[in-house]
């Protein structure tokens, strides 16, 4: 068994802090793959310290040197000047990190607080957005090399989440070889994506921390959990943004994204790569209940939950396909 403590101790030594400053250590839940802990030192400093599972411990294919992705979203992050995490040691075993005001988005916030908090998501996620990347692709490198265009990359992102999908067994609504053709129909429209930018892909509201300061508004306190992150097509960060729901309805978001210079045009190509983005991430959420052994209740919703948004992002890419011109 791991002594967290001693665990922690080593890497404020590896960190070049006093290990003897170590005062307060505690878990942090909402992740379903690392080890996260909050460390607070003797001088009320506080650091969140990452750690992943055995090299043994089952997973999906692109979760490999997950570590690497989250401290590029860190760094890159930092260049944009948005909220999140600033790196204090990066290694392959480990990432400390600073910890970020504020609390994960819930609902004790009012109307208007939310309404304000989406307007100001939308012009930070702009920004993340204007950051490139030097390829298309996890820069983890889990599913191979950066590629020089999207298609050839998320084509290889989609086929590794149903290589695993068979590979697991996991229960799907439609048969794999089936969720794969209709997948397919819809890779055209991937060739209008050009830039590889910034794409957290994470953003539910359990990774937005929000700092309620006395006395002032509730603001944005940090962007969290990077570890998802790819170069890529922007249209695809707003699958998580708005989950299990439709970001063209979250009209405060948008009109934030749009201000600060975001391109938010929902035409057909853009449509269609939005449904093809929606069935990754949700067939990503059934296929992951089997490695992370996930309990009844957790299967139950997925099944009851998440699989009628695949579905419907499915139907949309095959009525899309089913309306274009033969070639």
């Amino acid at each position: 068994m791991v002594d967290s403590w001693e665990r922690a101790r080593h890497v404020l030594r590896e960190a070049g802090l006093d290990p003897g400053r170590l005062i307060h250590l505690r878990p942090l839940t909402g992740g379903t793959y690392n080890t996260v802990e909050e460390l607070r030192l003797t001088d009320g400093s506080r650091y969140v310290l990452k750690v992943p599972p055995p090299a043994a411990t089952p997973g999906m294919r692109h979760e490999r040197r997950l570590l690497v992705s989250e401290a590029g979203f860190y760094r890159s992050a930092a260049r944009a000047g948005v909220p999140a995490p600033r790196l204090v040691s990066v290694h392959d075993d480990f990432l400390l990190m600073t910890a970020c005001p504020g609390d994960a988005w819930d609902d004790t916030l009012t109307d208007g607080e939310q309404t304000a908090l989406r307007g100001e998501l939308g012009r930070r996620t702009a920004r993340l957005h204007r950051v490139t990347g030097p390829g298309f692709g996890y820069p983890s490198g889990a599913l191979g090399p950066l590629t020089p265009d999207w298609r050839t990359a998320f084509t290889a992102m989609f086929d590794a989440v149903l290589d695993d999908a068979r590979r697991y067994n996991a229960w799907l609504p439609r048969p794999v070889d089936a969720l794969a053709r209709t997948a397919s129909s819809a890779y055209g429209a991937l060739d209008e994506v050009t830039v590889p930018c910034l794409v957290h892909f994470d953003l539910w509201r359990g990774n937005i921390l929000v700092d309620r300061a006395p006395g002032g508004e509730p603001r944005i306190g940090g962007l969290i959990d990077g570890e998802r992150m790819f170069w890529g097509d922007p249209v695809a960060e707003f699958v998580s943004l708005a989950l299990l729901g439709d970001i063209r309805k979250d009209e405060a978001f948008l009109a934030g994204y749009r201000e600060a210079g975001g391109r938010a045009v929902f035409d057909a190509p853009a449509r269609l790569r939005y449904a093809l983005y929606r069935a990754y991430l949700y067939l990503i959420m059934l296929t992951e209940t089997v490695p992370r052994e996930a309990g009844e209740d957790h299967r139950r919703w997925v099944r009851d939950t998440v699989a009628p948004e695949l579905v419907a992002a499915l139907d949309e890419i095959a009525e899309a396909a089913a309306g274009r011109p033969a070639p």
